[in-house]
């Protein structure tokens, strides 16, 4: 059975921090990189942070330094610490597996996704 379950979320002031977990079930996932995706209504989803099944990791530049995306695969677990936290990092935030990117520099995903966690910044 393919599932997401993310949580963690919450309303915090700008500068605090939040850590976003994420329980997966399902070989598309244990197998896959895995990322964070943030979803602002009116927009469409930006890949927050991407961890491959080796650890490797990539940021979008907005949140370098203050993110730090991670993975068990043990457990089929990932996380996400969000340091320094602004308000433009509100939104739902879901994990999903990715594939890509394509050789227009576009990520894909599967077409289940989970319930998300909102994260809301104030000023």
């Amino acid at each position: 059975q393919v599932q997401l379950v993310e949580s963690g979320g919450g309303s915090v002031q700008a500068g605090g921090s939040l850590r976003l977990s994420c329980v997966t079930s399902g070989t598309i996932f244990r197998v896959n990189p895995m990322a964070w995706i943030r979803q602002i209504p009116g927009n469409q989803r930006e890949l927050v942070a991407r961890i491959t099944t080796g650890g490797n990791t990539n940021y979008t530049e907005s949140v370098k330094g203050r993110f730090t995306i991670s993975r068990n695969n043990a457990e089929n677990t990932v996380h996400l610490q969000m340091n320094n936290l602004k308000p433009e990092d509100t939104g739902v935030y879901y994990c999903n597996a990715v594939f890509g990117p394509d050789r227009d520099g576009n990520y894909h995903y599967p077409n289940h996704w989970g319930q998300g966690t909102r994260v809301t910044v104030s000023s």
